[in-house]
């Protein structure tokens, strides 16, 4: 077992946590005894997901609302958790977001701005709270990666990108942690029924794929808690998502492009 039992002086940070897989995974390690930090940029719905989770399930729960995407709210963030007394005895990474359209027809800094979050404060918080849990012998991480990491992606060019980054980096650091007594998991849905989709732009996309692809939030944190709890390397949260992300690497590049850029300007035309 990877995910350590639940401890009063241990903490599992989640990030994202106002909403979709994050207010999920913070419900499903409440349910198991773990006590949280939730992190997030809207406060109003961090307390009342920490309230939730005190009443009901009788844990400790803390607050910080931060933007990650901000170097110094994210400092800021990091050193209150450091400074909370708490060990973070487990940490999720899931905050993150994505977008559609032609790259250069989409704002620039929305986009320079997803790299900060997917990926750079992935990698500053992973840092951050993963020597002291090698240190202590224990401990687990959870990725949010997605199958956009398994294959590129026109019109979400930037948050497949990112999502690939998430993955290797995730499978290299975990290569590295073994014999410490920690895991690195990367969990590596496909879409979500989430308020993910519709800030994305890609509602209308997904509502047009096969319904065994679609998932709803409790089911992905679940197949993501489970891979923690085992101590996996790469978790999909179903068969037919695995082998999306097998056929994904194994085809050619020329006609995977070719496939999902014509899927994606007959999107654009709908919506004209």
């Amino acid at each position: 077992m990877s995910l350590p039992a639940p401890q009063p002086g241990d903490t599992v940070v989640v990030t994202g946590a106002s909403a979709g897989i994050g207010l999920e995974l913070a419900r499903q390690l409440a349910a198991r005894g773990h006590g949280l930090t939730l992190v997030a940029r809207r406060r109003a719905r961090l307390e009342e997901l920490a309230e939730e989770l005190r009443a009901r399930y009788g844990v400790e729960a803390q607050v910080h609302e931060a933007d990650l995407a901000d170097g110094a709210r994210r400092a800021a963030t990091i050193e209150a958790i450091r400074g909370s007394g708490k060990h973070v005895a487990a940490l999720c990474n899931n905050a993150g977001y994505g977008s559609f359209g032609r790259l250069w027809e989409l704002p620039r800094e929305r986009e320079a701005a997803m790299v900060r979050l997917n990926c750079e404060a992935l990698v500053d918080l992973t840092g951050a709270f993963l020597e002291p849990m090698v240190v202590r012998g224990r401990g687990a991480v959870l990725q949010l990666g997605s199958l956009a990491s398994y294959q590129p992606t026109p019109w979400n060019a930037t948050y497949s990108a990112t999502k690939a980054f998430v993955l290797s980096f995730s499978e290299s650091v975990a290569g590295e942690l073994a014999g410490t007594g920690v895991s690195m998991t990367v969990l590596c849905p496909g879409p979500v029924s989430t308020e993910f989709g519709a800030e994305a732009g890609v509602r209308d996309v997904e509502a047009g794929l096969p319904d065994f692809l679609l998932q709803g939030p409790e089911e992905v944190a679940r197949a993501g808690i489970e891979g923690m709890v085992r101590g996996k390397r790469v978790v999909f949260p179903g068969l037919p998502h695995r082998l999306v992300a097998q056929a994904g690497r194994a085809a050619p590049r020329t006609a995977l492009l070719a496939i999902v850029n014509r899927i994606g300007r007959r999107t654009l035309q709908d919506r004209r």
